[in-house]
C-alpha cells in the first residue's frame, strides 16, 4: 500500500502561481503512475476532474485540456514525490486538488486533498 500526503495549496490571485506537492510513502517501489484530480466546489469527490499525471518510469506527462500549457507536473523518483506547478491560475481552477497513485499491482490510492482558491 502507498500513502500520500499533499501540500502547497492556498489562496492566490487570478493570474498567479502555486505549486502543489505530493509525497508517497510505503510501497513506493510499486508506483506506476502518479497524478492529480480536482474536486470543484459543490461537486462530490467522485465527480472530480482529471488534471495531470506522470508515468513513473518514463516521466511522460499527460494533461487535461484546461491544464495544458499552464500546469507542469514533474517527479522526483528518489524522494517518491511529484510536484505540479500551476501558472496563470483562474477562478475556475478553484478546487480541492487530490493526489493519486496507480500501483503496478493493486487498487488506486489517493490522498486527502489540498484546497486551492483563486480569488481576488
Amino acid at each position: 500500500q502507498v500513502q500520500l500526503v499533499e501540500s502547497g495549496g492556498g489562496l492566490v490571485q487570478p493570474g498567479g502561481s502555486l505549486s502543489l506537492s505530493c509525497a508517497a510513502s510505503g510501497r513506493t517501489s510499486s508506483i506506476a503512475t502518479m497524478g492529480w484530480f480536482r474536486q470543484a466546489p459543490g461537486k462530490a469527490r467522485e465527480e472530480s476532474d482529471f488534471v495531470a499525471r506522470i508515468e513513473w518510469n518514463s516521466g511522460r506527462a499527460y494533461y487535461s485540456d484546461s491544464a495544458k500549457g499552464r500546469f507542469a507536473i514533474s517527479r522526483d523518483n528518489a524522494k517518491s514525490t511529484i510536484v505540479m506547478e500551476m501558472n496563470s491560475l483562474k477562478p475556475e481552477d478553484t478546487a480541492v486538488y487530490w493526489c493519486y497513485v496507480d500501483p503496478t499491482i493493486g487498487p488506486r490510492e489517493s490522498g486527502q486533498g489540498t484546497q486551492v482558491t483563486v480569488s481576488s
